[in-house]
């Protein structure tokens, strides 16, 4: 183990036992010390599922970034293990970027990029992205000797060095497969398709993707490459994209491109890029196929240049609920909660209320873990405004006028302001699970029809949830909570 993996492990370990859990997340995945973001090598190794994710221990901000790890059976309740990588070998000084894993002949393999700076002929330094390998037991990592496995200089000349990251590596047939976020010369987003029979030694085999639209933004981070109901899945996380209307209102996006695929060759595509998640706060997702063939994927549950109140408790970050990706018959990629989730409730609280005529009914008095089932009757409501109200922060609920379901947030002391929103079908009823933890919501729309994921910090005393109706009446056919344990 290097000095700099040592130093990490012995400064989280005491880091942890001195943070204050009061602020923590009570079911999700959260910084156990200092930094974390986007969730790396989402796999299955040895009968556990293993989650890694970026991670700074020293610092609640973004700094040389190493790899932390939790492994679980069901997804709920995850241990913390040490850390396992380190910015310790010069091609990876400057950090050991997002990365994914796989177990391969009794080892679990970690692909993940390496960035360094390399000397320029006129003296300067510039950065290199590049991809390296490491091979494990479950707990301890030895990087390969031989690392980087794949270069900059074994992609075609317009390919950029600099941005070319966040590798995801499978198996089909007997070859491996590792899919590169990157971007062309003229930034252009693209995700690069190599190969290997051995894990060790790669080749180049072709641009899978690119942004040939000009639509997709400048550069495609986090890719994923994946099977649904027949259909090749391409999801990333594209940066530089346009707000247009509702849609890409974030800093950066994550979603998806549906298609197909043969080895060798370039991704087909077929329909429009797609956001997976229409929140505040939803990135770089990633996914795992479950030995019970589920796809289910977790994503970072922040987003970059946002505020982060949390970092005054001394961590920063977490990440989503565990979940479960399906297609639909257009083709639409759609999320809803992993089952396991449902091991996480208690007690069944019934709201009794049917109709709402231009008021507001407060339904639980202090809410920090719960789970709320509603359905809206919109055939019979007339409310111009109706839904649910958490604290004096957060309201979710229909505009009946542009026929939307709208999640705001209202935070100003910490500069949280805005509205999310997706678009309902006139007269449907309207079904929501809403996941509220201690600093985040989750809410998925018509089951797996859409989501909206978002942090939230309310102000005790002040967590209560109210129903309400505003000019006019909101029917519901079924209201109630699950206290969360």
């Amino acid at each position: 183990m290097s000095e700099l993996l040592e130093k990490a492990r012995s400064y989280e370990a005491k880091k942890i036992a001195a943070t204050d859990k009061e602020s923590k997340p009570l079911f999700h995945i959260s910084a156990p010390a200092g930094w974390i973001n986007d969730p790396n090598g989402f796999s299955v190794y040895n009968g556990k599922i293993h989650l890694f994710y970026q991670y700074y221990p020293y610092l609640r901000e973004w700094g040389p970034m190493h790899w932390g790890h939790s492994t679980t059976s069901d997804m709920i309740k995850w241990e913390q293990l040490p850390c396992v990588l380190a910015p310790d070998e010069e091609y990876d000084k400057k950090g050991c970027f997002s990365g994914s894993a796989i177990e391969a002949d009794g080892k679990h393999v970690l692909v993940y990029t390496g960035v360094t700076r390399i000397k320029l002929p006129d003296g300067s330094e510039q950065e290199r992205q590049n991809q390296c390998i490491a091979f494990g037991d479950g707990l301890n990592y030895v990087k390969h000797e031989n690392n980087p496995v794949v270069t900059g200089d074994m992609l075609p000349e317009n390919c950029s060095r600099i941005d070319f990251r966040d590798p995801k590596i499978w198996k089909e047939d007997d070859t491996y497969y590792l899919i590169v976020g990157s971007k062309d010369l003229n930034n252009v987003g693209q995700v690069v398709l190599c190969s290997s029979k051995n894990l060790t030694d790669w080749q180049f085999e072709t641009i899978l993707a690119a942004n040939s639209t000009g639509k997709i933004g400048t550069m495609w981070e986090c890719p994923d490459f994946f099977t649904l109901n027949g259909k090749r899945v391409l999801m990333f996380s594209p940066q530089g994209m346009q707000a247009a209307g509702f849609s890409n209102r974030n800093l950066f996006q994550s979603g998806y491109l549906i298609g197909e695929w043969q080895p060798g060759q370039r991704f087909i595509r077929h329909g429009e890029f797609r956001e997976m998640d229409n929140g505040h706060d939803f990135y770089a997702p990633q996914s795992f196929a479950t030995p019970d063939g589920r796809r289910i994927v977790i994503g970072w549950l922040d987003m970059w240049e946002s505020p982060l109140p949390e970092q005054q408790d001394g961590w920063a970050g977490m990440l989503s609920l565990p979940r479960e990706l399906s297609l639909s018959a257009d083709d639409r990629l759609q999320m809803r909660p992993a089952k396991e989730v449902e091991s996480l409730r208690g007690a069944w609280f019934p709201w009794p209320v049917s109709t709402l005529n231009n008021q507001q009914t407060t339904m639980v008095d202090n809410c920090e873990a719960m789970e709320v089932n509603l359905r809206w009757d919109c055939a019979r409501s007339s409310a111009e405004q109706y839904g649910l109200r958490f604290g004096d922060g957060l309201r979710i609920y229909v505009d009946a006028q542009q026929q939307r379901l709208v999640l705001e947030r209202h935070y100003p002391q910490y500069g949280l302001c805005g509205t999310r929103s997706v678009p309902l079908t006139a007269g449907a009823d309207l079904n929501l699970r809403i996941f509220f933890d201690s600093s985040s919501v989750e809410v998925f729309v018509n089951d797996g029809e859409a989501c909206l994921s978002s942090r939230i910090y309310p102000q005790a005393p002040r967590r209560e949830l109210a129903l309400f109706a505003w000019s006019g009446s909101a029917a519901l056919t079924e209201a109630g909570a699950w206290q969360l344990e």
